[in-house]
């Protein structure tokens, strides 16, 4: 956590993962590990603003891929995660690293690809999709980030009954990056690729990509908020992180979530008080 707390402007110059408001030497302030996609969507430059206003307290957030977000808070380099990765959530309070999981938020992934299709899979449900993404060998991008998206992509592969590990070649390019960065190597390469609707609705460089197959149930993307358990790192800024979250989850946090709208249409979903499984 000191780290963070002495290092986190360098941290962010270096690795682009800083955002929201100026860092100030505030003692009131938390470092929240959170996705690329919460990042990249621009949704904590709309909702960061009504925290801090209301509060006081500046939210640093550190952008990452889940994984990585969840090993950070595990590390105590966070004080509050809000990932999307409902299985990797599950094992991290499992394992103590958080006494308890709410949900924030949701959205739902998209399959995205040339709108010539060469695949053919406009409108088929997930799973026919990405077996004759395999079959035909299509251009496909991966995150390979350990992400949410990634972690929902290779669930998508083992449950279409694909063995990636035995069939993926050239076609298949695994580029380790946030969702902004994979979405400009696949427009640039007319490539397939699973990104979530957030970053889609906010990426601007489509080129001839466009939605091609949504709606699947197994699409579903729920964004869950934790707080660092302090008795696991006792440097987690308990009474702030909890804050965020009651905020996060209260009718003021879920109706700012509502309102973040591009072109009209939402991005999340508020989903506080509500059972997503």
């Amino acid at each position: 956590m000191d780290f963070l707390r002495r290092g986190f402007l360098t941290l962010g110059l270096l690795a682009g993962f800083a955002v929201g408001a100026p860092v100030h030497a505030d003692p009131q302030s938390i470092v929240v590990a959170s996705t690329t996609s919460t990042e990249q969507s621009g949704l904590f430059k709309h909702i960061l603003p009504l925290f801090r206003d209301k509060t006081g307290i500046e939210v640093k957030v550190v952008a990452l891929g889940t994984g990585q977000a969840l090993d950070a808070a595990r590390r105590g380099d966070a004080d509050v995660v809000l990932v999307h990765d409902r299985p990797a959530e599950d094992k991290f309070v499992a394992e103590g690293f958080a006494k308890a999981r709410q949900d924030v938020m949701y959205n739902d992934f998209v399959v995205v690809g040339p709108a010539s299709d060469p695949a053919g899979i406009k409108g088929a449900d997930l799973q026919t999709a990405f077996r004759k993404l395999a079959e035909t060998k299509s251009p496909f991008i991966s995150r390979g980030d350990r992400s949410g998206t990634h972690s929902a992509e290779l669930r998508a592969w083992k449950e279409a009954g694909i063995d990636l590990a035995a069939v993926k070649g050239d076609w298949y390019r695994d580029v380790g990056q946030g969702m902004g960065p994979a979405l400009n190597t696949a427009s640039a390469l007319n490539a397939y690729i699973l990104s979530d609707r957030g970053t889609w609705l906010s990426f601007k460089n489509r080129g001839e990509l466009t939605i091609l197959v949504q709606g699947d149930p197994r699409l579903f993307n729920p964004y869950g908020v934790m707080l660092v358990n302090p008795e696991k790192h006792p440097n987690v800024k308990v009474k702030e992180g909890q804050a965020f979250i009651d905020w996060l989850v209260s009718p003021e946090g879920q109706t700012a979530i509502a309102n973040y709208k591009i072109g009209g249409e939402a991005l999340f979903f508020p989903s506080a008080g509500k059972t997503n499984k």
